[in-house]
């Protein structure tokens, strides 16, 4: 851990050492990718939908202590939250549901916040694209 981790509490500290739902998922119904392009951090968040709520998520990141505290708690955030309850999760819920994050880790809860939104939005792709064409009406 290459991290100063005082200023960190419990909870911070508790999903950094043993994160939750960390791992790729098989077959997501939804997939959601954020990069912080100046330092790299970068988030993946997979989610599955059953009867319109976030029913599963996973993570994979990349990123430092604060990328990977924000993703798991993310999980946590989403579980059986509706697409809507899931899209109102803002960057300082995330950290607010982490105890705080220092001014310079900010950009950790808004990529959890962006990996959200782009889950949801490919799940929604996915839906409409599988989705059968209503009949065409005769004129």
């Amino acid at each position: 851990m290459g991290e100063e981790m005082g200023f960190y509490n419990s909870i911070f500290k508790e999903h950094f050492t043993h994160p939750r739902n960390m791992g790729e998922m098989e077959n997501p119904d939804g997939m959601g990718e954020a990069q912080n392009p100046v330092c790299g951090d970068t988030m993946r968040l997979f989610i599955k939908v059953e009867e319109g709520r976030i029913s599963d998520a996973r993570f994979l990141t990349y990123g430092c202590s604060a990328a990977i505290a924000s993703s798991s708690i993310t999980t946590e955030l989403i579980k059986g939250k509706t697409l809507e309850e899931a899209l109102a999760i803002s960057d300082h819920m995330v950290a607010e549901a982490l105890g705080g994050l220092p001014p310079t880790k900010i950009h950790c809860s808004v990529l959890a916040e962006k990996a959200i939104q782009a889950a949801v939005l490919d799940f929604q792709k996915k839906t409409l694209a599988s989705s059968p064409s209503p009949p065409e009406t005769e004129s």
